[in-house]
């Protein structure tokens, strides 16, 4: 039987708390490895242009820079890295322009769990 190497994956959120309970989340999945996490979207375009992971759970809503203009430019600069939304808000909720950046999918940040990050790399991932 053929073994993967495990899916690196960054988290972006500007909550400290949000990203140790996804970093834990990733760590008890088999086959993802948390690799990197930033606070600000600024801070997303250089981690992920040093690590370039295949995955990144990138909130919606963060100072500055938010997620739907950093999902635009990841994607711009790596084509080949899968970009997740994540937000609190429901996507009805959401900035239209929220469907239209690039992003693979948007998911709640309350229904994120194992089960969630595997069945998102297998319907977006690019070994799918």
């Amino acid at each position: 039987m053929r073994t993967h190497p495990p899916v690196e994956v960054v988290t972006v959120d500007d909550q400290e708390i949000f990203r140790a309970v996804v970093r834990d989340v990733i760590e008890a999945t088999p086959g993802f490895r948390a690799v990197g996490e930033a606070s600000s979207g600024e801070e997303a375009l250089r981690v992920v242009g040093e690590l370039e992971p295949q995955l990144v759970l990138l909130d919606v809503r963060m100072p500055g820079m938010d997620g739907i203009e950093t999902a635009e430019r990841l994607r711009a600069a790596h084509p080949h890295t899968v970009v997740v939304l994540v937000s609190l808000a429901e996507s009805a909720d959401l900035p239209s322009s929220a469907g239209d950046c690039g992003a693979a999918a948007l998911v709640r940040k309350q229904d994120f769990g194992p089960a969630l990050l595997r069945s998102l790399w297998r319907a977006h991932g690019l070994d799918g």
